[in-house]
């Protein structure tokens, strides 16, 4: 399960801006989306007439949620990690494996940025356009960019939280206490318990 502490510090104000960052490209990415679909579903059966550009903008789009998604779901620990030898080891080794783990993935990161970065820079370069929208093709890969930089950032606050050895906890992200609680079973139950003891007064 996972557990959820509240920011803090200029460390904790930085995730929570990026957190809120992520949350507001994504919300709209998907709202985007959606509405570009149903419109072109209703032009194509009700009106005859398909939007010329909306596939291409779902691309555009599936690649802002893809990369900001991966920055969000580092963020909220819920990122798939392989943790059969990692969980029979004694709680300091774990946390320093945590350490070594983010600060690695972190880098790594950066460094897949960093092409991306370069790869831009080259499409950029050629000033290419999309066959639809008429607007530049860099811009639908300098979210790789964003997203990539962002779970670099993600990966690295995660290290530096779970340096502190004298805290029990170790954290899957900044936030998030690495457990085996789903958090959203935790809050179900929470609730179904609050109704029962509402129904029981």
């Amino acid at each position: 399960m996972q557990g959820t502490l509240s920011p803090i510090g200029i460390l904790g104000k930085t995730d929570a801006v990026i957190g809120r960052i992520e949350v507001f490209i994504l919300s709209w990415g998907v709202i985007l989306m959606a509405a570009n679909t149903i419109a072109n579903v209703l032009g194509r059966y009700v009106f005859q007439q398909s939007i010329y550009f909306s596939e291409e903008l779902n691309e555009f789009l599936m690649v802002i949620i893809t990369f900001m998604g991966l920055g969000y779901a580092t963020r909220k620990g819920i990122h798939i990690r392989m943790s059969a030898i990692y969980d029979i080891l004694p709680r300091k080794v774990r946390k320093a494996l945590m350490i070594v783990i983010a600060a690695t993935t972190s880098v790594m990161m950066a460094m897949l940025a960093w092409y991306a970065f370069e790869y831009v820079q080259k499409v950029a370069s050629r000033g290419r356009i999309t066959p639809s929208l008429q607007i530049p093709l860099y811009l639908t890969y300098v979210w790789v960019v964003i997203g990539l930089a962002l779970t670099s950032v993600q990966y690295l606050l995660t290290a530096i939280r779970n340096l502190n050895f004298a805290e029990e906890d170790i954290y899957v992200s900044y936030n998030e206490i690495d457990s085996y609680e789903d958090p959203e079973t935790a809050a179900a139950v929470s609730r179904h318990n609050a109704d029962n003891e509402e129904e029981t007064r």
